[in-house]
């Protein structure tokens, strides 16, 4: 997967490596600000019951 996105980026090895970094640093930022706060609310870790 990784050999086919590097493939396809355009230019030099300098520049695709700042274009797969670029790129890296986008798909996180998609995680952390869109797909981890809608996924958050039906994860059941705030259901803490203490039983005995």
């Amino acid at each position: 997967m990784y050999g086919w996105i590097w493939r396809h980026l355009p230019g030099g090895t300098g520049l695709k490596a700042v274009q797969a970094l670029v790129l890296l640093l986008a798909v996180c930022a998609l995680l952390l600000f869109v797909v981890f706060p809608w996924v958050e609310p039906r994860l059941p870790f705030n259901d803490v019951t203490v039983g005995g």
